[in-house]
């Protein structure tokens, strides 16, 4: 560390900050974003909960088997706003996240698909969402709780409704 050459030079950092300093040039350097690089010298990057919530939906979502994200209620709420024009549907629907300055944890509510391995589904989903999370944001992802809530078998909709037969021919 270079501690002692920088209160030599007059400057007053603190071990934490001169090790946060260093972490973000060597992040600079190599290209990576690392947990340190959102606190430097330069200024404090703040990453809003709505964003790690986004980043975590789709990147549950990439992986295969995943049906749909959200508890029972959730997604009766997204048929609901589908069936309004102009709405769209929610990124971040099944998704909670705790952000803090250096880490994130994550709670995932998700549908799976039937003949899916869940426990291999639920390691997957996992490793992409704190992929995706790190690399995008250089928060730590301290955890990813996934509640496998449903079990989705083609041809079973919920939404679907019986043939109506056309009152005026």
């Amino acid at each position: 560390m270079s501690t002692a050459t920088e209160k030599s030079a007059g400057s007053t950092k603190s071990p934490e900050q001169a090790g946060a300093s260093e972490t973000a040039q060597q992040s600079s350097r190599n290209g990576a974003v690392r947990p340190g690089a959102l606190v430097t010298d330069e200024g404090t990057t703040t990453i809003a909960d709505a964003v790690v919530q986004k980043i975590a939906g789709l990147a549950a979502r990439e992986v295969r088997g995943v049906h749909e994200l959200g508890g029972g209620a959730a997604r009766a709420f997204g048929a609901l706003r589908d069936r309004i024009p102009g709405a769209s549907a929610s990124v971040g629907q099944g998704v909670s996240v705790e952000v803090g300055e250096r880490q994130a944890a994550v709670d995932l509510d998700i549908v799976v698909e039937y003949g899916v391995a869940i426990a291999e589904l639920a390691r997957a989903v996992r490793r992409n969402v704190i992929t995706a999370i790190e690399q995008m944001t250089g928060l730590e992802v301290v955890e990813v709780n996934i509640n496998v809530n449903d079990v989705y078998i083609e041809g079973e909709d919920d939404d679907q409704q019986p043939p109506s037969r056309d009152r005026v021919q």
